[in-house]
């Protein structure tokens, strides 16, 4: 039987809560394997909202399995789903959380608040509506309060207390809509370091000493590492320093086991400061090694990340490069350089269009060089495409800079006269008789030698036509200056075509 992944709440996938649970439990292959089961699959049904907190949950993901080049990768994706209109969109409020918590680990802190105020703003209006908006509110607020504390936590000693005292209040706010337990734990745990922060030390080590027994019997190590943390802060301001010291070694190794360097790191500078307290200078050292271990490790861990999506990104770019070039290649001549008939029929309708939208008459200029054949003939093919690549560069001369130069097929070769210059109703005749001059005085001896030096017989077309309407015009031009000698110019009448029929080529 096909296995699904419902939506939880409308927003995060069954499987990915479960890699979430076992990242959290510390059993991190666990994680890594059931995270390749999911990571490329999309719930059935889901909207653009969806599929943009599926993706951005899952960047969050891999982040914290140490795949910083996935979860780049996820995240952008994700966010551009996010564009546009999501003022009550639950979806896009998880979303808007789980963004905040990668740019949080990226260093970029003001924009991480600011994503999660973010996502609380667009929650509180879609939990009026939706119980999906409700737990998603819930996320979002613990997100926020959690990210805040770590703000009060090093902020000057003036401002930290009120930090201290808003994250309360969204942390609050959260435990009152938290049905799940895993959530309910992440609120209590963080609720209780900003009761610590303004001073109800009481309840604080109320609040965590019921967390922490909840989270030992749920085996959820994250609530654990974040509740010991507490109970050593306030143990710390109670003066019980050796406690403080255990509770804070317990809270470090908590957060090594889930691998997350950010509480790492500010469990272990906490660590380190109880220790110095205590005199214990071994301790000390061993925490602030901890710290400078997980600071290197989360540097390292994002330089390394970043450095391979550099390179990612470098290759996406080289093969777009390519893939033009190859695209390009494909209408180009390769002997003359010009374009080929597929470019100048690609071109043609843009150049077309915007000689008409300017009021004036566009006209087809086809060259034929005389008698090619003897030319191969007498002096080999080699000389024949030496003569053809000296043609090529008469035209460009001749021509002006907006002017389409092609070769249509063998020896015959297509002007058609761009947008630019006056609007003369000889132009066309005029570039033709140019072109007709240069060939026939220009000095072949290098090409050539002895051989008899070749000419061109040129047809002109002009008319709001299309273009193998010009072409067809300017082809019976050129049969007869064939007819009338070679070398010399003819010009079809005017091509009077009916508006109607002048649209594409």
């Amino acid at each position: 039987m096909e296995q699904r992944d419902p939506l939880v709440a409308g927003q995060v996938p069954q499987l990915d809560l479960e890699v979430k649970a076992l990242l959290n439990a510390g059993r991190l292959p666990e994680a890594n394997t059931l995270f390749d089961q999911v990571v490329s699959r999309v719930p059935p049904g889901a909207d653009r909202w969806q599929r943009s907190a599926v993706l951005v949950n899952r960047a969050k993901l891999a982040w914290r399995l140490g795949r910083i080049p996935l979860a780049l990768e996820l995240a952008a994706e994700g966010w551009t789903d996010l564009d546009g209109e999501h003022a009550d969109n639950p979806a896009a409020a998880q979303a808007m959380h789980a963004l905040a918590y990668l740019l949080e680990g990226i260093g970029n802190r003001r924009a991480a608040v600011d994503m999660l105020r973010l996502s609380v703003q667009v929650a509180r209006k879609a939990a009026e509506t939706s119980e999906a908006g409700v737990e998603v509110l819930g996320h979002c607020l613990q997100g926020l309060g959690g990210t805040l504390n770590f703000r009060a936590i090093s902020s000057p000693p003036d401002r930290a207390a009120a930090i201290f005292e808003e994250a309360r209040g969204y942390l609050k706010e959260g435990l009152e809509l938290a049905k799940d337990e895993q959530m309910r734990l992440a609120l209590q745990a963080a609720y209780s370091r900003s009761l610590a922060g303004v001073g109800e030390l009481e309840r604080a080590e109320e609040n965590a000493a019921e967390t922490l027994r909840q989270a030992r019997d749920a085996g959820d190590k994250w609530a654990m590492a974040v509740a010991g943390w507490v109970l050593a802060v306030v143990r710390r301001e109670q003066g019980g320093l050796v406690e403080a010291r255990t509770l804070a070694s317990r809270a470090v190794a908590a957060a090594e086991s889930i691998n997350d360097p950010s509480l790492l790191l500010r469990f272990s500078l906490d660590l380190a400061d109880i220790c110095a307290e205590m005199g214990d200078h071994v301790g000390e050292a061993t925490a602030l090694r901890c710290s400078v271990a997980a600071g290197k490790t989360a540097t390292e861990t994002l330089q390394e990340g970043l450095a391979q999506a550099l390179e990612q990104r470098r290759v996406a770019v080289q093969a777009q490069r390519m893939a033009v070039a190859a695209q390009e290649a494909a209408a180009r001549d390769p002997l003359t350089g010009l374009a080929n008939r597929l470019g100048l029929e690609r071109a043609a309708a843009g150049l077309l269009e915007s000689t008409a939208a300017r009021g004036r008459v566009p006209w087809l200029v086809l060259v034929d060089v005389d008698r090619f054949k003897g030319v191969n003939d007498d002096a080999g093919h080699a000389a024949g495409d030496a003569t053809l690549r000296e043609i090529a560069q008469l035209l460009r001369r001749e021509c002006r800079s907006a002017d389409l130069v092609a070769r249509w097929a063998g020896d015959e070769f297509v002007v058609l006269l761009g947008d630019q210059g006056g609007t003369s109703a000889e132009v066309g005749p005029t570039v033709a008789e140019r072109i007709r001059a240069a060939v026939d005085g220009h000095d072949w001896t290098v090409v050539l030698g002895t051989t008899r030096r070749p000419t061109v017989s040129i047809g002109v077309a002009a008319g709001p036509a299309k273009l193998d309407q010009l072409f067809a015009a300017a082809d019976m031009a050129l049969y007869r200056a064939k007819r009338h000698g070679r070398n010399r110019v003819e010009v079809e009448p005017y091509l009077d075509v009916p508006t109607e029929t002048v649209s594409g080529v």
